[in-house]
């Protein structure tokens, strides 16, 4: 379960540009430029339900644009004073909510109160934020919830502004007690929706989505949310990477055009296997060297790894065609992806993140052309019998 966290409205808004904040009210896959009007002479009662849902999405898009051009104008400043001009970092609607993330987060699964030191999670998150990164990722159980503690205490240390933050947690595998995990009290659905609704309903949240959900489970939670007047989930935390394609290109997809729900991808780099570390065995210092990790060293030296890191080897001098590492290649080939929110960077070195941070300048490379290249070595394109952008 994912709990989103921001500030205020009112809170400076990063835009990519101001045509991205024009076209704020289409899908973000969408073909069609220009957003279909509704009939002139009908009311909310003769509206379609798609017709009702862009027009919210209409009105939310100006409401934005007016809050925006509000505090520019209060502060005497220009669309060059926003984060996302800056530092050159995009940022994109969270689904089809109103919620604007960097398009690059930074996750703190196993770093975070275990791989590295606290005066190393600083500095990850000091070089984060100030290239523009304004989500970071978290959960109850990571480091048994020293990672929460660590990322409250580096912002408090800070001093950064609250509202200029999206903070994201799950909730599921808590304490050892019965009563202590689990997302209800029968884990259901349907208490599971009224639960992350008590929660942003008291103030304690400002959205909520799934992690690792079926897209079943996420239509039903949605179809409870509405046939109960509560709060649906607005986006969904999936594996995404040049090797894990199946959920992320065929089934949220379909989940964004009907319901609005986004995807927040993490492991881009496949817990490191993209990376090129694995590509002579298993180095001491890396995750996969670890105790508790023994699943991955497996993973790695299986027959199916090995093939992978023959694949990446080809992909190398596609990269090098573009100027670019592979890892920087495999995030930007996440980012490509029209309907991924923002993808969750996991590093345990400053090296690493800037590396990684950089795949930000590779994302206009990857045409078409690239991708289809791209595809044609992986040679594992999930087939979709439907064109939901259509």
């Amino acid at each position: 379960m994912l709990a989103a966290r921001t500030g205020a409205v009112g809170s400076k808004i990063s835009e990519e540009s101001t045509k991205l904040r024009k076209q704020s009210v289409l899908s973000v896959g969408s073909k069609d430029k220009s957003p279909k009007r509704a009939p002139e002479n009908a009311t909310d009662n003769q509206l379609s339900t798609s017709d009702l849902s862009q027009l919210r999405a209409r009105r939310l898009a100006l409401l934005r644009e007016l809050e925006m051009n509000w505090y520019l104008k209060i502060w005497d400043l220009s669309s060059e004073h926003t984060v996302a001009h800056t530092t050159g970092m995009p940022h994109r609607n969270l689904g089809k909510s109103g919620l604007r993330v960097s398009c690059l987060g930074l996750g703190t699964w196993v770093t975070f109160g275990g791989q590295i030191s606290d005066e190393v999670a600083e500095r990850l998150m000091t070089i984060a934020y100030e290239s523009g990164v304004n989500l970071f990722d978290t959960a109850e159980v990571y480091a048994a919830g020293k990672a929460e503690v660590i990322l409250g205490s580096i912002i408090k240390r800070k001093g950064w502004r609250r509202s200029s933050l999206v903070i994201t947690t799950k909730l599921y595998w808590g304490g050892k007690a019965e009563t202590e995990r689990g997302l209800s009290r029968k884990h259901i659905i349907e208490e599971i929706v009224r639960a992350m609704t008590h929660v942003i309903n008291q103030g304690m949240a400002m959205y909520w989505g799934t992690s690792r959900w079926s897209a079943m489970e996420i239509m039903e939670a949605y179809s409870v949310a509405r046939q109960f007047n509560m709060i649906p989930p607005v986006c969904e935390q999936a594996e995404y990477h040049l090797f894990q394609r199946e959920k992320v290109e065929v089934q949220l997809p379909e989940l964004y055009h009907k319901i609005g729900v986004g995807a927040m991808t993490w492991s881009p780099l496949a817990c490191g296997i993209i990376s090129g570390k694995y590509g002579n065995g298993v180095p001491e210092s890396s995750r996969a060297s670890l105790k508790c990790y023994q699943w991955l060293k497996e993973k790695i030296i299986s027959e199916e790894g090995r093939k992978q890191q023959t694949k990446l080897k080809d992909l190398t001098p596609i990269a090098e065609r573009l100027g670019c590492t592979l890892p920087q290649l495999a995030v930007a080939w996440c980012l490509r992806n029209e309907g991924v929110s923002s993808v969750l960077l996991g590093c345990s070195n400053p090296e690493q993140l800037i590396e990684n941070l950089g795949a930000i300048q590779v994302l206009p490379k990857m045409t078409s052309h690239v991708v289809n290249e791209i595809d044609s070595i992986l040679r594992n394109k999930p087939y979709s019998k439907k064109d939901y952008r259509s």
